[in-house]
């Protein structure tokens, strides 16, 4: 059984994600690949130098990623041309993970995937469960966390698709507005039906 989980930024979807790693649920992260994916010699990085040029690297030959999110940042066109290289390389990663996962027998997979439904990934999955908080919440998390002025951080939550809006796509809604105790039950709530085949 392949789950979608999924969420906006802020949300707490990492948290949720690394509670099921806890439990020993195999997790296929696309945040994770997308960092391989331009790691040093590859086709990715490579074309993201091509296009945004060589100040979007470090010194070390790596992404400086505050740079070319500077580049990218309130320029939709850019952020297009930034996703059309990395998309392609993500989408590939992930697709030989899942394939090693059903050859190596794991019964539940999950793809923990920020743009799940934006990418139409959703429909390759058997259950979309959503991390949700409300825009408020979302925004002074990522103000405390990235240390982001509130132009910065609403600018983030807008490049998203709006959470109230991935509500409708999704079978299972996980409400982390509250405690991390709170999340924790809803975490154990989940995995017990699945086990019972209630979802």
């Amino acid at each position: 059984m392949i789950i979608g989980l999924t969420g906006g930024i802020g949300t707490g979807k990492s948290t949720v994600s690394a509670m099921l790693k806890a439990k020993g649920i195999m997790v296929i992260d696309s945040d994770q690949i997308a960092r391989e994916v331009v790691e040093p010699g590859s086709k990715a990085l490579a074309q993201i130098v091509a296009h945004f040029g060589q100040e979007v690297l470090l010194p070390n030959g790596r992404l400086n990623r505050k740079a070319l999110g500077a580049r990218v940042f309130g320029n939709e066109e850019e952020r297009k041309r930034l996703m059309e290289i990395t998309h392609p390389a993500i989408f590939a990663e992930t697709e030989k993970r899942i394939s090693e996962a059903k050859k190596n027998g794991e019964a539940l997979i999950v793809l923990d995937s920020p743009l799940l439904i934006e990418t139409g990934r959703y429909k390759q999955t058997d259950l979309v469960v959503l991390v949700y908080a409300d825009e408020e919440t979302q925004l002074q998390r990522i103000m405390s966390r990235d240390n982001l002025t509130e132009e910065e951080a609403r600018y983030r939550i807008n490049a998203q698709m709006p959470i109230d809006e991935k509500r409708q796509y999704a079978d299972i809604i996980i409400d982390n507005r509250g405690t991390i105790e709170e999340l924790e039950v809803q975490v154990a709530q989940l995995l017990n039906r699945l086990r019972l085949g209630e979802v």
